[in-house]
């Protein structure tokens, strides 16, 4: 590949772009215009404007998008995740204009982005998928027959994305209307495909996804489980590897169903297949995402492969360098991924502009950000601003590292979930291991933010008296050659005074 149009924004956009950095490729950001200072505008080698903030007008126009490609002589496009990235006409368009897509081919992607299709597919294949409609719909009348037919709760769910948007769990017949209606409305803003299905909902089940590749010459492998139980409003928030469910015998066969999967559907590149795991230990096929995952940070963690390479390798054509067998799991390795979100108010969306930015460090974090200080957030896109990935020798220490990790994350001037985190990696039943899907509700139904105690609050008061002493004039600073000017800090005003050891 000569030259890689990235169709995404934020953190993602930049993890591809880092990856095209290191193999050689130079690469084109496209933007719309409350972007023109983001970072990965900053980080391509070439960047487009392509329109107004809606996505419709930028991010999910696949005209404005080829268009830029071929201006631009860019032979190749990454979609990331979200917008176009499981959108079949996109691939396909890019096939027609020989621009190389790096994902799955576009009848794949048709046959697996569409979840009631792939259900299908999968039942003829002998997967076992929950209980559900076989056939999109939107008229309420029939799809209330549907869920009476599967008894309630049943969850209405987009048919064109995942993600968690479009989705909610209905548990009596008269929240049907209202629930399609917003889905439907959802999943048109996200997707741009208002279809939607009902399945048969599990009452706390546990969420288990498989890491696929697949190149063009029938090769496919796993690279084994993300648990991804730890969810708010549908929306994966903590993932994990190893999940502490799987024994290894349970493990091997749901990689080899993860397979079966992808090869049933002539998939090629990267992709995860999805299943829920039940309090049985019964699982059941999900859906396909026919992308690269934002939780894929953690498997290269504890495999130790790059996995964005992986997949411009595979779309280049070359074969996978790895076999099944060479595969292992190392260490364990959890992601948290960091939102504009106030958890005190249902995890509202929280706008407006970032004044202060320090990421963790040390061994074994890493931090994909799309954010700087002084940034804007915009309102009109998904709130997340980062992920922070840690890995450790084994869970109990990878707990303890996100935990400090996340302590020694600072946003200022927005809202954010780094505190809220914090609390859920450290609660008893995380550290147990006793996760599923209604975890937050269940612990976290009431968070609030822990405030300051005594020793806090007296720096602070402490600080502010500092600072105000010196917009007030206090005592001046000499200068190198014996001059007095004014000092710009409490540091050099504060005379004999200093802070230490206080608390």
């Amino acid at each position: 590949m000569k030259k890689i149009l990235v169709a995404n924004r934020g953190e993602i956009a930049l993890r591809v772009m880092r990856a095209c950095r290191e193999m050689g490729i130079p690469t084109v950001a496209v933007y719309s215009t409350p972007d023109s200072a983001a970072l990965h505008v900053q980080f391509a080698d070439e960047a487009v404007c392509i329109g107004a903030p809606p996505p419709l007008e930028s991010y999910l126009n696949i005209e404005k998008i080829i268009a830029t490609a071929k201006e631009r002589g860019a032979d190749a496009v990454h979609p990331g995740y979200g917008f176009l990235a499981e959108n079949p006409d996109f691939a396909r368009r890019c096939e027609e204009e020989g621009i190389t897509f790096i994902g799955p081919g576009s009848e794949a992607m048709r046959l697996l982005g569409n979840k009631v299709e792939s259900r299908k597919t999968m039942v003829a294949a002998g997967v076992p998928v929950i209980p559900g409609m076989m056939a999109g719909g939107s008229d309420c009348a029939a799809l209330g027959r549907e869920a009476t037919a599967m008894g309630f709760p049943v969850l209405v769910k987009a048919a064109g994305g995942g993600g968690g948007k479009g989705m909610r769990i209905i548990r009596e017949e008269k929240e049907l209307e209202e629930s399609v209606s917003s889905c439907m409305r959802e999943a048109k803003s996200a997707f741009g495909d208002a279809t939607i299905y009902l399945e048969k909902y599990i009452e706390q089940p546990r969420h288990i996804e498989f890491q696929i590749l697949a190149d063009k010459h029938g090769n496919v492998v796993h690279l084994f489980e993300r648990e991804c139980s730890i969810q708010r409003r549908y929306q994966k928030i903590v993932e994990e590897t190893p999940s502490v469910a799987l024994t290894p015998e349970l493990r091997q066969e749901m990689g080899s169903v993860a397979v079966r999967v992808a090869k049933t559907a002539g998939y090629t590149n990267a992709g995860t297949v999805e299943f829920l795991l039940d309090q049985n230990g019964s699982f059941y096929f999900l859906e396909v995402n026919a992308r690269v995952q934002v939780e894929h940070p953690i498997t290269e963690a504890v495999v130790g492969l790059d996995l964005v390479k992986q997949q411009i390798r595979v779309a280049s054509g070359e074969r996978l360098s790895i076999k099944q067998e060479d595969l292992r799991q190392r260490g364990h390795a959890i992601e948290c991924r960091i939102y504009a979100e106030d958890p005190e108010s249902g995890f509202l969306p929280c706008a407006g502009r970032i004044l202060f930015v320090k990421e963790p460090q040390g061994p074994g974090v890493r931090c994909d950000s799309g954010i700087f200080t002084g940034c804007e957030v915009s309102v009109h896109y998904d709130p997340i601003l980062s992920k922070l990935v840690v890995w450790d020798e084994t869970r109990e220490q990878a707990c303890r590292r996100m935990a400090s990790a996340l302590r020694d994350y600072i946003i200022l001037g927005i809202k954010t979930t780094t505190s809220f985190l914090a609390d859920v990696v450290q609660h008893p039943a995380f550290l147990d291991g006793k996760t599923h899907t209604g975890f937050i509700p269940m612990h976290f139904a009431d968070w609030k933010m822990p405030g300051p105690g005594e020793s806090e609050l007296r720096m602070a008061l402490l600080s502010a008296a500092a600072f105000s002493r010196n917009a007030r004039g206090g005592p001046k600073a000499r200068g190198k050659v014996g001059a007095e000017t004014e000092a710009p800090s409490p540091w050099v005003t504060g005379g004999r005074w200093r802070i230490a050891g206080i608390g």
